[in-house]
């Protein structure tokens, strides 16, 4: 380490951080960046969430998609919609959650996987990988080396996951068939 962080050096730097980051910043990207232990990041992490939260200004800290990011809390945003930008996209349509499902639970999983999967078209793959919710993440072994798919960092932060092991758990009935090798 060069130089010792003051604590209230260090949680502005988080804060700006956080803020010029645009996107979840990990406890080791922060900790590389400020020349600090991980632990040390992680646990100055968890103390300006908690003091921003506590100063009630308007936006807090999310752990998401295994980093922290700064938003406005769902209460507030409401308010404030005409402010954000840009609209929302459309609905994903029932099929591309069902393909969405399917990758997110089995990935890496080729086209072909995913159609025999649910017994139909893949076709709103493409929708999918426009929208950055999955992307190519290699080709198979199998004749002719199709593309193999998985879900995004995008993919977590939009529907709020840490992680994959934070997907729920499915039920039967539903897509339990996918969980079957």
């Amino acid at each position: 380490m060069t130089e010792s962080i003051s604590p209230p050096r260090l949680s502005a730097l988080i804060g700006a951080a956080l803020l010029a980051a645009g996107r979840p910043v990990t406890a080791r990207e922060l900790a590389d960046t400020l020349d600090i232990p991980e632990g040390t990041a992680q646990r100055e992490l968890e103390a300006f969430a908690i003091t921003l939260a506590a100063a009630n200004l308007g936006f807090v800290t999310e752990a998401v998609a295994g980093g922290w990011r700064l938003i406005v809390p769902p209460a507030l945003a409401a308010r404030l919609s005409p402010l954000l930008a840009p609209p929302p996209l459309p609905a994903l349509s029932s099929a591309a959650l069902e393909v969405l499902a399917v990758i997110a639970y089995r990935q890496p999983v080729t086209r072909a996987e995913i159609e025999a999967m649910r017994g139909g078209s893949a076709g709103t793959v493409v929708t999918l990988q426009e929208r950055e919710l999955v992307k190519v993440v290699g080709r198979s072994d199998a004749v002719g080396g199709p593309l193999l798919y998985g879900t995004t960092a995008r993919f977590l932060l939009d529907f709020g996951l840490g992680g994959l092991e934070d997907l729920p758990a499915l039920q039967d009935g539903g897509f339990s068939h996918l969980l079957r090798g």
